[in-house]
């Protein structure tokens, strides 16, 4: 049995504040895509074909490219934040754990980048 508080037993644990703006980012960015999403789903249902020419002329409507871009933006950052979440709270061995959040955001980031120039070049044309 300890004498000590609950406070004195966790000073030097680090800081409660440290998670806040990761744990706000992550409603952010769920709040976004919940019209993001919706919007995708039934722009893509409207279509009778999902071929190649229908996409890339849809694509080219400057408001279409707009939403595609802040969609993935939302979508990537998003997945990056919540599988670092369950990273860190089930990968024991802090090594494997740095190394698997930084593998992780670097794919999702490059992933990201992927999405967005490919709209962005359908979308200017070249």
């Amino acid at each position: 049995m300890s004498l000590r508080s609950p406070l004195s037993q966790a000073r030097g644990l680090g800081s409660a504040k440290d998670g806040v703006g990761h744990w706000w980012m992550q409603r952010m960015t769920a709040i976004a895509l919940i019209p993001l999403s919706l919007w995708f789903v039934f722009s893509l249902v409207r279509f009778p074909l999902l071929d190649h020419a229908t996409m890339v002329a849809w694509i080219h409507a400057p408001l279409v490219a707009v939403a595609l871009v802040l969609f993935f933006l939302a979508m990537f950052y998003h997945a990056a934040l919540g599988v670092q979440v369950v990273i860190e709270d089930y990968v024991g061995n802090e090594g494997v754990k740095l190394v698997s959040i930084l593998v992780t955001k670097f794919a999702l980031f490059a992933f990201g980048a992927a999405a967005i120039f490919a709209v962005l070049k359908i979308a200017f044309g070249a």
